[in-house]
């Protein structure tokens, strides 16, 4: 089954014709007002930038998407604090929520989750990631070594899978030591949330192997994501399980192409975009932490994201800003347009 979700952007979001990021939604203490001057602003301090989360939240919803990801930014807001009160703005999207794995104890991580199964009806999704500078690393109490990230996350999740799934559940590792562990009562019997991961190293690839549910990819061309999903896909089964793949790339759809070439045109200049172009994928220029941009009519895009279907993807990681109209545009003119091309229609509970 092949899902879409959307990107949140959990720090700040850009506006049409000014790629500067700005709280929309919530003025900052000396942010300058997006408007001209002498002109006020109507919304005063009532409003905050969860309420603008909370429209593209709905958006996502409304227009087709099958979940939203909320990204890990040191200087954004908590994505599970996040993740806890847009599951309640939505129906059923499905709630990926990207952490790092610094975050303390991968029990009490875990016991999180299942508060989360339990009120979102399953629909909690994990993304563990780490932060690659030691500097910032530092700032967050964090003194793990380059060397001890990736293992890190492997030991957090064969604790967390364990206290989920097991009663009277031991474990000693470097970073974790678990005694008879495991949930009874109202946090027991609840499914381990889906895990994603991501990283493009060979021990990421292992690491990925062994625990993900579903590799994340940045943006390349389809035809170098098939070779790396069949060298992945070899990898899991070494290990004895089935991996999934996913995509993180931004969208520039537009009715015509011309549109979408002026638009990402407009937006290169205003950032001092220094990539290039591999066809229709723009490397360098994205949103968050996408490392590439889609540009094109919504067929052309359509054809695009069919051609990575059919390369082995099976989950895409989608954004674009400004994040709330981008989402209204991409699910009601692209979402249906590629689920045609992938024979996937959605049916009506």
């Amino acid at each position: 089954m092949t899902e879409f979700i959307w990107q949140l952007p959990n720090n700040r979001d850009v506006r049409y014709g000014d790629a500067t990021p700005r709280k929309r939604g919530e003025r900052l203490k000396g942010d300058p007002a997006p408007f001209t001057a002498g002109v006020s602003d109507p919304r005063g301090t009532r409003f905050n930038y969860i309420d603008y989360l909370h429209q593209i939240a709905r958006a996502a919803d409304l227009t087709g998407f099958d979940g939203i990801r909320i990204q890990n930014d040191p200087q954004g807001d908590e994505s599970w604090i996040l993740a806890g009160v847009l599951a309640r703005a939505t129906r059923r999207l499905k709630v990926l929520t990207e952490f790092d794995a610094n975050r303390g104890s991968a029990v009490y991580a875990a016991k999180n989750a299942m508060s989360f199964q339990r009120f979102s009806r399953g629909r909690f999704a994990w993304q563990i990631s780490s932060i690659s500078d030691p500097a910032r690393r530092r700032q967050l109490a964090d003194k793990a070594s380059d060397q001890d990230l990736l293992p890190r996350i492997d030991e957090f999740l064969t604790v967390a899978r364990g206290v989920i799934t097991q009663t009277g559940f031991n474990f000693k590792g470097q970073f974790f030591e678990v005694l008879e562990g495991g949930f009874q009562g109202p946090l027991a019997g609840h499914p381990v949330p889906t895990v994603y991961l991501s990283g493009d190293s060979a021990e990421a690839w292992q690491l990925s192997a062994r625990q993900a549910d579903i590799h994340v990819f940045d943006a390349l061309p389809a035809d170098e994501l098939a070779a790396h999903a069949i060298e992945l896909k070899r990898l899991a089964d070494k290990e004895g399980r089935e991996l999934r793949f996913g995509l993180r790339l931004d969208l520039l759809s537009r009715e015509i192409p011309d549109e979408a070439e002026q638009d990402a045109a407009r937006l290169a200049r205003q950032v001092s975009w220094e990539g290039g172009k591999t066809g229709a994928l723009w490397i360098g220029l994205g949103s968050g932490d996408a490392k590439g941009t889609l540009v094109g009519s919504y067929d052309e895009i359509a054809e695009q994201l069919a051609s990575y279907a059919r390369a082995g993807i099976s989950s895409f990681l989608l954004g674009g800003g400004p994040h709330l109209e981008e989402a209204y545009r991409t699910g009601e003119n692209l979402l249906p347009r590629l689920r045609k091309l992938i024979g996937q229609n959605l049916q009506v509970a």
